[in-house]
């Protein structure tokens, strides 16, 4: 497929822009109808296609008492945390996590604890950790046809040839065709140096390195919520690659509390997916064998709620699980080493090859 300098013509776009209806149909008509979840269950958390995970309200709490020797310490340490929000919001400052547990990292004995913490006050208070003036350190990474200006007044214009850090909060953003999640770095990077953002623009690109982190699904959800725009994701054909794209779409139980601020159910799993793998003849000898491991992860997606709601994700997990194998990405090399920016993703997108 032959691409102009400006970006494919108008007529590539159009599968995009009739999804990009649908969606758009699917939000005026509602939904929000729990899914997948049995009554009188009494889980942390249920499921609702239009939201995903979120935590219940009828679900068990823990007590911490002032008085007990068993949770004196993780009281102490909780209102020393509070405390520190408390002048955070009124001097209308932030601080990261890791800030925070700087103050006396003695006393807090590592990272982990701060981080539970904050998460509990969060979840007690019912508000985004944002609220709390407590920030995330950002790893994802985004390029391509965006423009914001950061908290501070900064412009961001960002680049389709190079990728800049995943801000904390943005405001004023410029439009774009459509949102590719990519997981791994090295994907995403390997196709900044294929030039696919400039060859398929108007677009973006972020990836999260792996697991993504509070800030990347802040930013997709942003995007989401501001243009709603199609959000696709490119993942490895494995349970993990899998486990990631969930986060995005549907949430994390750890997480559930903030589900409104972050999932996204909107977004299509892209590729690579299982059937592509015989589709497109990738070379057995690329494939690499489920570990006991991985068969246990995928065992565990099939049982969640959501994928009764997704019966094609199911047939591609099963296929994975009939076969034994798995595939990454970089499998796609192996037919030509631009394969994936210059005929499998164009060819997806322009044909509507999403599940």
């Amino acid at each position: 497929m032959a691409f102009a300098p400006m970006g494919p013509e108008a007529s590539f776009f159009e599968v995009l822009d009739q999804h990009r209806a649908s969606l758009l149909a699917a939000l005026r008509r509602g939904g929000g109808q729990p899914c997948g979840a049995g009554a009188g269950t009494h889980l942390a958390s249920r499921f609702e296609d239009s939201v995903g995970l979120q935590m219940v309200s009828h679900c068990t709490t823990r007590k911490i008492k002032s008085d007990s020797p068993k949770s004196v310490k993780n009281f102490a340490l909780i209102l020393k945390i509070l405390s520190m929000i408390y002048k955070l919001v009124q001097s209308n400052t932030y601080a990261t996590k890791r800030d925070i547990y700087y103050t006396d990292s003695q006393l807090f004995g590592n990272q982990t604890v701060v981080d539970n913490i904050i998460n509990d006050i969060s979840c007690m208070l019912k508000v985004p950790r944002r609220c709390l003036h407590i920030l995330s350190t950002s790893k994802g990474l985004i390029a391509g046809n965006l423009r914001y200006i950061e908290e501070d007044g900064t412009k961001v214009n960002c680049s389709c040839a190079t990728a800049v850090a995943v801000p904390s909060n943005i405001q004023g953003i410029q439009n774009a065709k459509f949102l590719l999640i990519v997981e791994k770095d090295a994907t995403f990077q390997r196709l900044l140096d294929d030039n696919f953002c400039n060859k398929m623009a108007p677009c973006i690109m972020a990836t999260g390195k792996g697991v993504p982190d509070l800030n990347t699904r802040l930013l997709v959800k942003k995007l989401w919520d501001t243009f709603h725009i199609p959000i696709f994701t490119l993942v490895d054909a494995d349970p993990h690659g899998i486990e990631i794209m969930c986060i995005y779409k549907y949430g994390s139980m750890s997480m559930s509390f903030e589900a409104h601020n972050l999932t996204v159910p909107a977004i299509r799993w892209l590729g690579l997916l299982p059937s592509d793998i015989k589709r497109l003849n990738v070379p057995k000898d690329t494939l690499i064998p489920l570990t006991k491991r991985d068969q246990m992860k995928l065992d565990s997606i099939l049982k969640r709620p959501y994928i009764t709601c997704q019966p094609f994700w199911r047939k591609e997990m099963e296929i994975m699980a009939d076969s034994k194998m798995k595939a990454e990405i970089q499998a796609l090399s192996f037919l030509s080493s631009d394969y994936l920016s210059r005929v499998y993703l164009p060819n997806k997108l322009k044909f509507g090859g999403w599940i």
